[in-house]
């Protein structure tokens, strides 16, 4: 049982990952619609890759920041009301039909303060569980609930393609800000004298790729990031050429089968090995994508259905081994650099590829969508053929397992 004060901060906890979570979502979930509605559908691929150049920069800079100058709360404090300042110019910025090369150069200031946040607020949760692997997945999972409740509040308001979406994100970033203030602050493990700028930027994490298993996991989810980017910027439209209204609501399908997951990752790292689990993410992967590819609606649902459980057990997964395997003062950086990886290298590949491989499959008629999702599912295969022959570890499940 928690004493009276862990319960207070396991509660705290909870909060900020749902919160975090839903101001997320009122604002990534209905970001192409907003685009399309607004005649800025030649924008949407770069739009959405702007996350990916941001990932580049900010989430190393920020994390080596949180590890060595500034509690993690502050520095995520600072970055929420930056969040929401940009959020509320990008959406002025679209209801006033500004030159869509403005509005897109806005939304890149945008995510440079947005990129690093969920990196580091990991960094800062997982720094102050008692037991890891039992506790994160619940604490996670409101994160997830906290998603579904932004879409479905966007979705209730019929605010899909509307800019209030980002007024809405906008105030749920500030919310983050104030909540911040009641968090305890973590102590700095390291004193920021005599740093080099390699150091003060985060770059000396890439060491951490040293090891051949951990560059395995970070090399698997950023090849996967690729093919799921095409998840958010062509899912809702794929499901309105079905019928489907209310876009962001059905989207939130995905955030079920992602719960269900995440309670039950204390039995899965305790009774399975890593590699298992992360092969069943990646075929999990496959099906979906392979279901979304039959152009129905029902098996377009169940491929959305089967996106928040195959997301769970490769990237939630991953930020549980590298808590597990990084020394505790390279915590926010290993972070930092899965987030660089994933929402970098993976996301500016998979945003401007997608994009393509979209347009590629576009025609007078219609999209051929069993062209895209298959095609999509054949390259997640791959993935998960690359991790199988890659992947080394044979160690005991992850729970039993000690630090590197």
């Amino acid at each position: 049982m928690l004493t009276t004060l862990r319960k207070a901060e396991y509660f705290e906890l909870l909060v900020l990952f749902f919160i975090q979570g839903a101001a997320m979502a009122v604002w990534f979930v209905p970001l192409g619609p907003i685009l399309d509605a607004h005649g800025l559908h030649g924008i949407k691929p770069f739009a959405f890759a702007s996350s990916a150049v941001a990932a580049f920069i900010s989430p190393l800079m920020f994390g080596a920041m949180a590890d060595r100058h500034v509690p993690p709360a502050k520095v995520l404090r600072w970055l929420a009301v930056a969040t929401a300042v940009s959020m509320t110019i990008v959406s002025t910025a679209i209801k006033t039909h500004c030159h869509p090369w403005l509005i897109l150069l806005l939304i890149q200031v945008f995510y440079f303060s947005y990129a690093p946040m969920f990196s580091i607020s990991s960094a800062l949760i997982l720094a102050r569980l008692q037991d890891a692997q039992k506790e994160f997945g619940p604490i996670r999972s409101m994160a997830t609930i906290g998603w579904m409740s932004g879409c479905l509040f966007v979705s209730a308001l019929n605010v899909d393609s509307s800019v209030i979406a980002g007024y809405l994100g906008a105030a749920m970033w500030l919310i983050v800000a104030v909540f911040t203030c009641f968090l305890p602050a973590l102590e700095v493990p390291k004193s920021a004298e005599n740093l080099t700028w390699h150091e003060r930027l985060g770059l000396d994490a890439l060491t951490l790729l040293k090891n051949r298993d951990t560059r395995v996991i970070f090399i698997t989810t950023t090849l996967f990031t690729i093919p799921l980017a095409a998840f958010y910027p062509f899912a809702p439209t794929h499901l309105r050429d079905l019928g489907f209204m209310r876009t962001s609501a059905w989207m939130s399908l995905a955030q079920v089968s992602e719960i269900v997951v995440m309670f039950s990752l204390g039995w899965l790292l305790l009774n399975w090995r890593l590699k298992w689990i992360f092969a069943c993410g990646l075929g999990f992967g496959v099906l979906r994508f392979a279901l979304s590819a039959f152009d129905t609606e029902t098996g377009l649902l169940l491929g959305i259905f089967l996106h928040g459980a195959s997301f769970t057990l490769v990237f939630v997964i991953a930020q549980i081994y590298l808590e597990q395997r990084i020394d505790p003062a390279w915590r926010a950086r290993a972070q930092a650099l899965l987030s660089l990886m994933n929402g970098g290298i993976g996301n500016l590949i998979g945003y401007l590829g997608t994009g393509w491989w979209f347009s590629g499959c576009a025609r007078s008629t219609g999209t051929k969508w069993p062209l895209f999702w298959g095609g999509l599912a054949a390259l997640v295969g791959m993935v998960l053929i690359y991790f199988l022959t890659a992947f080394r570890d044979k160690s005991l499940p992850i729970l039993q397992t000690n630090r590197k």
